[in-house]
Protein backbone atom coordinates (compact mmCIF):
# COMPACT_ATOMS: atom_id res chain seq x y z
CA UNK A 1 0.00 0.00 0.00
CA UNK A 2 1.52 3.30 -1.02
CA UNK A 3 1.19 6.21 1.33
CA UNK A 4 0.88 10.02 -0.20
CA UNK A 5 4.19 11.92 1.13
CA UNK A 6 3.13 15.72 1.88
CA UNK A 7 5.79 18.10 0.95
CA UNK A 8 6.37 20.68 2.68
CA UNK A 9 5.55 24.20 1.69
CA UNK A 10 8.31 26.11 -0.12
CA UNK A 11 8.60 28.60 2.53
CA UNK A 12 9.54 25.80 4.66
CA UNK A 13 12.65 24.97 2.49
CA UNK A 14 15.96 26.37 3.59
CA UNK A 15 17.10 28.70 1.30
CA UNK A 16 19.61 27.71 -1.14
CA UNK A 17 23.35 27.98 -0.20
CA UNK A 18 23.84 30.02 -2.89
CA UNK A 19 21.49 32.42 -1.91
CA UNK A 20 22.87 32.32 1.74
CA UNK A 21 26.16 33.29 0.13
CA UNK A 22 24.86 36.57 -1.93
CA UNK A 23 22.99 37.65 1.47
CA UNK A 24 25.84 37.78 3.27
CA UNK A 25 27.95 39.59 0.70
CA UNK A 26 25.86 42.11 0.74
CA UNK A 27 25.85 42.67 4.21
CA UNK A 28 29.28 42.32 4.61
CA UNK A 29 29.23 45.19 1.68
CA UNK A 30 26.88 46.57 4.27
CA UNK A 31 29.29 46.67 6.88
CA UNK A 32 31.83 47.81 5.04
CA UNK A 33 30.13 50.83 3.90
CA UNK A 34 29.42 51.72 7.92
CA UNK A 35 33.16 51.13 8.45
CA UNK A 36 33.80 53.60 6.29
CA UNK A 37 31.31 56.14 7.88
CA UNK A 38 33.02 55.94 10.99
CA UNK A 39 35.90 56.31 9.43
CA UNK A 40 35.02 59.17 7.80
CA UNK A 41 33.82 61.09 10.84
CA UNK A 42 36.63 60.24 12.77
CA UNK A 43 38.65 61.86 10.12
CA UNK A 44 36.53 64.79 10.94
CA UNK A 45 36.85 64.17 14.60
CA UNK A 46 40.08 63.14 15.55
CA UNK A 47 43.23 65.11 15.63
CA UNK A 48 45.71 67.97 17.33
CA UNK A 49 41.93 70.08 17.99
CA UNK A 50 39.70 67.49 19.13
CA UNK A 51 35.81 67.84 17.51
CA UNK A 52 32.87 66.58 19.17
CA UNK A 53 30.72 64.59 16.46
CA UNK A 54 27.81 66.61 16.37
CA UNK A 55 29.70 69.43 15.81
CA UNK A 56 30.82 67.67 12.31
CA UNK A 57 27.90 67.87 10.10
CA UNK A 58 26.90 71.77 11.14
CA UNK A 59 30.77 72.84 10.59
CA UNK A 60 30.82 70.75 6.88
CA UNK A 61 27.21 71.31 5.42
CA UNK A 62 26.90 74.90 7.60
CA UNK A 63 29.74 76.64 8.59
CA UNK A 64 29.67 79.51 10.85
CA UNK A 65 33.18 80.91 10.67
CA UNK A 66 33.73 79.42 13.89
CA UNK A 67 37.46 77.76 14.80
CA UNK A 68 36.17 74.43 14.30
CA UNK A 69 34.03 74.94 11.34
CA UNK A 70 37.67 76.58 9.87
CA UNK A 71 39.58 73.32 11.13
CA UNK A 72 36.98 71.36 9.35
CA UNK A 73 36.80 73.14 5.88
CA UNK A 74 40.35 74.04 5.77
CA UNK A 75 42.24 70.78 6.69
CA UNK A 76 40.32 68.20 7.52
CA UNK A 77 37.28 68.21 4.76
CA UNK A 78 39.92 68.11 1.84
CA UNK A 79 42.27 64.99 3.52
CA UNK A 80 38.96 63.15 4.01
CA UNK A 81 37.79 63.52 0.96
CA UNK A 82 41.05 63.03 -0.55
CA UNK A 83 41.14 59.86 1.77
CA UNK A 84 38.03 58.38 0.19
CA UNK A 85 39.11 58.76 -3.37
CA UNK A 86 42.78 57.72 -3.20
CA UNK A 87 41.85 54.46 -0.97
CA UNK A 88 38.89 53.66 -3.43
CA UNK A 89 41.57 54.14 -6.55
CA UNK A 90 44.34 52.40 -4.63
CA UNK A 91 42.31 49.60 -3.76
CA UNK A 92 40.67 48.75 -7.35
CA UNK A 93 44.31 49.22 -8.85
CA UNK A 94 45.57 46.60 -6.77
CA UNK A 95 42.48 44.44 -7.62
CA UNK A 96 42.71 44.89 -10.63
CA UNK A 97 46.24 44.45 -11.18
CA UNK A 98 46.58 41.05 -9.28
CA UNK A 99 43.49 39.80 -11.42
CA UNK A 100 45.38 41.07 -14.64
CA UNK A 101 48.69 38.98 -13.77
CA UNK A 102 46.80 36.36 -12.32
CA UNK A 103 49.88 36.99 -9.29
CA UNK A 104 48.29 37.71 -5.43
CA UNK A 105 51.48 39.73 -4.80
CA UNK A 106 50.95 42.23 -7.61
CA UNK A 107 50.13 45.97 -7.24
CA UNK A 108 51.31 49.18 -8.74
CA UNK A 109 54.08 49.74 -6.23
CA UNK A 110 55.71 46.45 -6.63
CA UNK A 111 55.21 46.28 -10.40
CA UNK A 112 57.11 49.82 -10.54
CA UNK A 113 54.32 52.09 -12.25
CA UNK A 114 54.25 54.34 -8.70
CA UNK A 115 58.34 54.60 -9.01
CA UNK A 116 57.59 55.49 -12.72
CA UNK A 117 55.07 58.18 -11.52
CA UNK A 118 57.12 59.33 -9.12
CA UNK A 119 60.10 59.80 -11.64
CA UNK A 120 58.05 61.80 -14.19
CA UNK A 121 56.82 64.19 -11.26
CA UNK A 122 60.34 65.04 -10.24
CA UNK A 123 61.26 65.63 -13.70
CA UNK A 124 58.17 68.18 -14.33
CA UNK A 125 59.70 69.95 -11.30
CA UNK A 126 63.19 70.09 -12.73
CA UNK A 127 62.03 70.99 -16.43
CA UNK A 128 58.48 73.31 -15.41
CA UNK A 129 59.40 74.91 -11.85
CA UNK A 130 55.54 74.57 -11.69
CA UNK A 131 53.25 73.81 -8.87
CA UNK A 132 50.29 73.31 -10.18
CA UNK A 133 48.97 69.36 -9.48
CA UNK A 134 47.02 68.94 -13.01
CA UNK A 135 50.45 68.91 -14.11
CA UNK A 136 51.56 66.33 -11.70
CA UNK A 137 48.50 64.26 -12.65
CA UNK A 138 49.62 64.08 -16.25
CA UNK A 139 52.79 63.68 -15.67
CA UNK A 140 51.66 60.88 -13.44
CA UNK A 141 50.13 59.42 -15.57
CA UNK A 142 52.71 59.22 -18.49
CA UNK A 143 55.04 58.05 -16.10
CA UNK A 144 52.70 55.43 -14.65
CA UNK A 145 51.32 54.15 -18.84
CA UNK A 146 55.19 54.35 -19.74
CA UNK A 147 56.41 52.30 -16.99
CA UNK A 148 53.65 49.52 -17.12
CA UNK A 149 54.27 48.99 -21.17
CA UNK A 150 58.20 48.73 -20.15
CA UNK A 151 57.84 46.20 -17.45
CA UNK A 152 55.40 44.11 -19.33
CA UNK A 153 57.64 43.83 -22.62
CA UNK A 154 60.24 42.92 -20.31
CA UNK A 155 58.39 40.48 -18.85
CA UNK A 156 56.79 38.99 -21.87
CA UNK A 157 60.13 38.90 -23.84
CA UNK A 158 62.03 35.02 -24.47
CA UNK A 159 59.87 31.62 -23.91
CA UNK A 160 56.78 31.42 -21.56
CA UNK A 161 55.27 35.15 -22.38
CA UNK A 162 54.72 37.49 -19.13
CA UNK A 163 54.42 34.95 -16.33
CA UNK A 164 53.26 36.72 -13.06
CA UNK A 165 57.17 35.80 -11.36
CA UNK A 166 58.83 37.69 -14.47
CA UNK A 167 56.20 40.92 -14.56
CA UNK A 168 57.43 41.06 -10.64
CA UNK A 169 61.28 40.72 -11.51
CA UNK A 170 60.98 43.40 -14.09
CA UNK A 171 58.77 45.80 -11.86
CA UNK A 172 61.38 44.98 -9.15
CA UNK A 173 64.37 46.15 -11.34
CA UNK A 174 62.82 48.87 -12.96
CA UNK A 175 61.27 50.74 -9.84
CA UNK A 176 64.95 50.09 -8.65
CA UNK A 177 66.33 52.11 -11.84
CA UNK A 178 63.98 54.81 -11.59
CA UNK A 179 64.35 55.43 -7.80
CA UNK A 180 67.96 55.91 -8.39
CA UNK A 181 67.63 58.27 -11.29
CA UNK A 182 65.09 60.01 -9.26
CA UNK A 183 67.64 60.39 -6.43
CA UNK A 184 69.95 61.92 -8.47
CA UNK A 185 67.93 64.32 -10.49
CA UNK A 186 66.83 65.65 -6.35
CA UNK A 187 70.91 65.63 -5.73
CA UNK A 188 71.36 67.62 -8.90
CA UNK A 189 68.86 70.15 -8.31
CA UNK A 190 68.27 70.88 -4.12
CA UNK A 191 64.86 73.45 -5.34
CA UNK A 192 63.55 70.12 -6.86
CA UNK A 193 64.31 68.16 -3.80
CA UNK A 194 62.43 70.84 -1.19
CA UNK A 195 59.76 70.52 -3.61
CA UNK A 196 59.55 66.78 -3.80
CA UNK A 197 60.14 65.52 -0.51
CA UNK A 198 56.80 66.55 0.65
CA UNK A 199 55.62 64.72 -2.23
CA UNK A 200 57.56 61.66 -1.77
CA UNK A 201 56.61 60.48 1.56
CA UNK A 202 53.22 60.23 1.05
CA UNK A 203 50.36 62.29 2.95
CA UNK A 204 46.43 63.57 2.91
CA UNK A 205 47.37 66.44 4.40
CA UNK A 206 48.44 70.18 3.17
CA UNK A 207 46.37 69.51 0.39
CA UNK A 208 44.27 72.16 -0.76
CA UNK A 209 40.29 70.91 -1.53
CA UNK A 210 41.36 72.13 -5.52
CA UNK A 211 43.61 69.23 -6.06
CA UNK A 212 40.36 67.00 -5.01
CA UNK A 213 38.47 68.37 -7.45
CA UNK A 214 41.04 68.23 -10.31
CA UNK A 215 41.94 64.69 -9.53
CA UNK A 216 37.93 63.21 -9.01
CA UNK A 217 37.25 62.75 -12.53
CA UNK A 218 40.19 60.52 -13.03
CA UNK A 219 38.77 58.43 -10.18
CA UNK A 220 35.38 58.60 -11.31
CA UNK A 221 36.33 57.12 -14.93
CA UNK A 222 39.07 54.48 -13.53
CA UNK A 223 35.89 53.30 -10.99
CA UNK A 224 33.43 52.95 -13.63
CA UNK A 225 35.82 51.43 -16.18
CA UNK A 226 37.46 48.88 -13.41
CA UNK A 227 34.18 47.54 -12.25
CA UNK A 228 32.77 47.09 -15.63
CA UNK A 229 35.49 44.75 -16.12
CA UNK A 230 34.64 42.40 -13.43
CA UNK A 231 32.97 39.95 -15.32
CA UNK A 232 35.25 39.69 -18.10
CA UNK A 233 38.21 39.22 -15.39
CA UNK A 234 36.12 36.19 -14.20
CA UNK A 235 35.36 34.98 -17.47
CA UNK A 236 39.47 35.32 -18.11
CA UNK A 237 40.32 33.57 -14.85
CA UNK A 238 39.25 30.50 -16.42
CA UNK A 239 41.82 30.76 -19.62
CA UNK A 240 41.72 32.19 -22.43
CA UNK A 241 40.45 29.49 -24.49
CA UNK A 242 37.16 29.50 -21.95
CA UNK A 243 36.79 33.75 -22.02
CA UNK A 244 37.04 33.32 -25.54
CA UNK A 245 33.97 30.93 -25.79
CA UNK A 246 31.97 33.20 -23.33
CA UNK A 247 32.57 36.31 -25.55
CA UNK A 248 35.76 37.74 -24.26
CA UNK A 249 38.38 39.26 -25.63
CA UNK A 250 41.37 38.84 -23.94
CA UNK A 251 43.45 41.51 -25.61
CA UNK A 252 41.17 44.19 -24.82
CA UNK A 253 40.20 43.22 -21.86
CA UNK A 254 43.90 43.20 -20.32
CA UNK A 255 44.58 46.83 -22.16
CA UNK A 256 41.51 48.53 -20.49
CA UNK A 257 42.38 47.05 -17.55
CA UNK A 258 45.91 48.23 -17.95
CA UNK A 259 44.27 51.85 -18.59
CA UNK A 260 42.17 51.70 -15.35
CA UNK A 261 44.91 50.79 -13.46
CA UNK A 262 47.36 53.65 -14.86
CA UNK A 263 44.17 56.35 -14.26
CA UNK A 264 43.30 55.05 -10.45
CA UNK A 265 47.04 54.53 -9.84
CA UNK A 266 48.67 57.68 -11.21
CA UNK A 267 45.40 60.15 -10.14
CA UNK A 268 46.21 58.65 -6.53
CA UNK A 269 49.85 59.02 -6.76
CA UNK A 270 49.85 62.82 -8.19
CA UNK A 271 47.53 64.19 -5.63
CA UNK A 272 48.99 62.24 -2.27
CA UNK A 273 52.35 60.66 -3.27
CA UNK A 274 52.92 57.13 -3.38
CA UNK A 275 51.04 55.25 -0.40
CA UNK A 276 53.02 51.90 -0.04
CA UNK A 277 51.14 48.47 0.70
CA UNK A 278 47.03 49.57 0.42
CA UNK A 279 46.83 47.92 -3.15
CA UNK A 280 48.65 44.92 -1.91
CA UNK A 281 46.90 43.92 1.01
CA UNK A 282 43.48 45.16 0.71
CA UNK A 283 42.59 42.69 -2.36
CA UNK A 284 44.30 40.17 -0.31
CA UNK A 285 41.80 40.43 2.88
CA UNK A 286 39.14 40.86 0.36
CA UNK A 287 39.64 37.62 -1.71
CA UNK A 288 40.31 35.83 1.85
CA UNK A 289 36.93 37.28 3.00
CA UNK A 290 34.64 36.90 -0.44
CA UNK A 291 36.73 34.39 -2.88
CA UNK A 292 37.51 35.20 -6.61
CA UNK A 293 34.57 36.64 -8.02
CA UNK A 294 35.98 40.00 -9.38
CA UNK A 295 32.29 40.82 -9.05
CA UNK A 296 32.80 41.21 -5.68
CA UNK A 297 36.45 42.34 -4.98
CA UNK A 298 36.38 45.07 -6.54
CA UNK A 299 33.17 46.66 -4.97
CA UNK A 300 34.99 45.36 -1.51
CA UNK A 301 38.27 46.72 -2.11
CA UNK A 302 36.72 49.81 -3.28
CA UNK A 303 34.68 50.23 0.45
CA UNK A 304 38.11 49.04 2.56
CA UNK A 305 40.89 51.02 0.85
CA UNK A 306 39.75 54.09 1.87
CA UNK A 307 38.36 52.98 5.48
CA UNK A 308 42.32 51.74 6.53
CA UNK A 309 43.75 54.80 4.56
CA UNK A 310 41.22 57.06 6.79
CA UNK A 311 42.19 54.90 9.99
CA UNK A 312 45.89 55.01 9.38
CA UNK A 313 45.80 58.85 8.79
CA UNK A 314 43.82 59.55 11.70
CA UNK A 315 46.47 57.32 13.84
CA UNK A 316 49.02 59.19 12.13
CA UNK A 317 48.04 62.51 13.87
CA UNK A 318 47.24 60.95 17.29
CA UNK A 319 50.63 58.29 17.40
CA UNK A 320 52.83 61.08 17.86
CA UNK A 321 53.01 64.57 19.65
CA UNK A 322 53.72 66.00 16.06
CA UNK A 323 52.21 64.08 12.82
CA UNK A 324 53.18 61.16 10.96
CA UNK A 325 52.36 61.09 7.43
CA UNK A 326 49.58 58.81 5.98
CA UNK A 327 52.07 57.45 3.34
CA UNK A 328 54.63 56.18 6.67
CA UNK A 329 51.81 54.54 8.58
CA UNK A 330 50.82 52.39 5.76
CA UNK A 331 53.92 51.10 5.56
CA UNK A 332 54.69 50.12 8.84
CA UNK A 333 51.14 48.58 8.82
CA UNK A 334 51.82 46.82 5.40
CA UNK A 335 55.33 45.82 5.37
CA UNK A 336 54.89 43.06 8.50
CA UNK A 337 51.80 42.06 6.76
CA UNK A 338 54.09 41.42 3.24
CA UNK A 339 56.88 39.42 5.05
CA UNK A 340 54.21 37.44 7.07
CA UNK A 341 53.14 36.12 3.53
CA UNK A 342 56.05 35.41 2.17
CA UNK A 343 57.04 33.26 5.37
CA UNK A 344 53.80 31.69 5.21
CA UNK A 345 54.73 30.86 1.31
CA UNK A 346 52.26 33.21 -0.31
CA UNK A 347 55.68 33.86 -2.88
CA UNK A 348 55.07 30.44 -3.89
CA UNK A 349 51.76 31.49 -6.15
CA UNK A 350 53.80 33.28 -8.58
Amino acid sequence: MLTSVRKAPPSDRPPPARSRGRAGRWAGLALLAALLAAAVVAGFAVGAEAIPPGEVLAAVFAPDGSEHALIVQELRLPRTLLGIGVGAALGLAGALMQALTRNPMAEPGLLGVNGGAALAVVVTMSLFRTDEVLVYIWAAFGGAAGTFVLVYLIGAHGRGGASPGRLVLAGAAINAVFTALTAGLMLLSPKTFNSFRFWQVGSLGGRPLEVFWEVLPFFLAGTVLALLLARPLNALDLGEDAGRALGVRPGRTRALGAVAVVVLAGAATAATGPIAFLGLAVPLIVRAWVGPDQRWVLPYSMLLAPALLLAADVLGRVATPGELETGIVTAFLGAPLFMLMVRRGGMRKL
